[in-house]
């Protein structure tokens, strides 16, 4: 039986959906040589930017190039009301369950997630009980994965709220595209998105330690062989912020400075792209060189805010991630705009005995994985590698979810052979500061090998611009 995908750009009946007509009535008269050039051209530049991502293991090389795809993925404006209420709503009830586990734990006494499944979690970081950060906020920058299933519904695929990444394609993307074909931006109302440089570092402003009234914010990287390091620097520059690691910081009197020509500068707001375990060798893991020794006292003492917070990581585990609906339920009395997809927890034993009769059926994932590792597409997997995996899921069940193979959609995309459907999902941004704010649309990623669904860069995956169509008007961004 042929399995069904959501088609962006076509419907059932191969007709145009009216979003995209506009764009397929310009792309008609472009010829294959001058989209080839087209698409050479950003290759180009994109590699003179220095846009690539580190791919770890692989032996030819740990530095490639992102794909790049010149066909856009455009969302309508209803469509994205909808989407960016559901985001909103979502990372409003993450951040109030991150205040909870750290001090009331109302949701834990209430029994409506197991307390072991929180405080036993690996991500869960006991140093942070008691501690209320600024303004209630823990996770200030929150990547959602988004992705719609074969009769057009969306649903949540993961939240990544510790360092997520991504935003600078996204950024790179637009820029490109109006480089490209300023014409497509002449003839359409798209919501812009250049904008996002200033609304992060307005959200990093407003969690100030009390009594700053015009804070020093800084993005501190692990250095230039970090996967993510062109993101670092290019949200950096964008802001006008200084670029720091750990050997450029030090604590004095539980107060944060950064070394500088001009000598000591107080530092008050920290835009880590640093793992918790890092951050401060004193209390974390003490062979890290990354960090900053008392980081963790002067931080607990409100001296300077860590955007995300510390312990962030166990709201967008996994494990948790089954619980995240409740969440919305129990602290805004509302039910959720987004659905999760269905997932399985193999700890329970009636999940674990479905999950191993339908191998073959579902996706398996580690639940502290990422980046597409440690994972089971049954589907696209052999026997071998089906029963192989089966032994470690029997052996360690508590270690792993299961959900069903979704039918991501498509969109046209330009790979080798020509124009053809490949899988799509989409990260958007959600800010968390005096208020929670986004920019229209956010990173679209494609897995540009054929049959694939795994859209990580580090997996082969490509970006695509995506455009979200304001009807007739300017759409508030907030």
């Amino acid at each position: 039986m042929t399995t069904l995908f959501f088609d962006e750009m076509h419907d059932g009946d191969a007709t145009t959906r009216p979003h995209y007509l506009p764009f397929e009535t310009w792309a008609r008269g472009l010829s294959p040589d001058v989209m080839a050039r087209k698409r050479a051209e950003a290759d180009l530049a994109f590699r003179r930017l220095g846009i690539t991502f580190a791919v770890y293991g692989e032996e030819a090389g740990t530095e490639r190039l992102i794909p790049f795809d010149t066909i856009p993925r455009i969302i309508p404006n209803a469509e994205w009301k909808t989407l960016r209420a559901g985001l909103k709503q979502r990372v409003k009830a993450l951040n109030m369950f991150l205040g909870d586990i750290y001090n009331g734990q109302d949701i834990l006494r209430a029994g409506r997630i197991p307390a072991d499944e929180v405080l036993d979690n690996a991500q869960f970081r006991p140093e942070m009980r008691g501690f209320k950060v600024p303004n209630g906020i823990y996770a200030h920058i929150a990547g959602v994965d988004i992705v719609r299933a074969g009769a057009g519904e969306f649903y949540v695929l993961e939240d990544n709220l510790r360092v997520p990444s991504g935003v600078s394609y996204m950024l790179e993307n637009r820029k490109m595209m109006m480089r490209l074909f300023p014409e497509l931006f002449a003839q359409q109302k798209i919501a812009p998105v250049e904008h996002y440089p200033d609304l992060l570092l307005e959200t990093l402003r407003a969690v100030a330690p009390a009594g700053v009234d015009d804070p020093t914010v800084v993005v501190m990287t692990p250095g230039a062989f970090n996967s993510a390091y062109f993101e670092h620097s290019f949200l950096a520059q964008q802001m006008g912020v200084e670029l720091v690691e750990g050997r450029d910081l030090f604590i004095d009197h539980d107060a944060v400075y950064m070394r500088t020509t001009c000598g000591p500068k107080r530092v008050d707001v920290i835009y880590r792209r640093i793992d918790d375990d890092f951050l401060d060798p004193q209390v974390f893991r003490a062979d890290s060189m990354l960090g900053v020794p008392g980081l963790l006292k002067a931080y607990r003492a409100g001296r300077v805010t860590l955007c995300n917070a510390i312990g962030t990581g166990v709201a967008d585990d996994k494990s948790i991630y089954p619980y995240v609906g409740e969440m919305v339920r129990f602290y805004l009395g509302e039910e959720p705009i987004l659905n999760n997809v269905p997932t399985w927890r193999c700890r329970e034993k009636d999940d674990l005995r479905y999950v191993l009769a339908h191998l073959p059926e579902l996706v398996v994932k580690e639940v502290h994985g990422a980046g597409g590792y440690g994972m089971l597409v049954g589907p696209a997997a052999t026997k071998a590698e089906i029963e192989q995996f089966r032994a470690v899921l029997v052996a360690h069940p508590d270690k792993y979810i299961a959900q069903p193979t979704l039918a991501l959609s498509t969109c046209p995309t330009y790979v080798d052979s020509g124009i053809a459907p490949r899988h799509i999902d989409l990260r958007p941004f959600v800010l968390s500061g005096k208020e929670v704010s986004l920019v229209p649309g956010g990173l679209t990623r494609v897995a540009l090998r054929e049959g694939s669904l795994v859209v990580n860069s580090s997996q082969g995956g490509g970006t695509k611009d995506t455009w979200v169509l304001e009807n007739g008007h300017a759409e508030p961004h907030r």
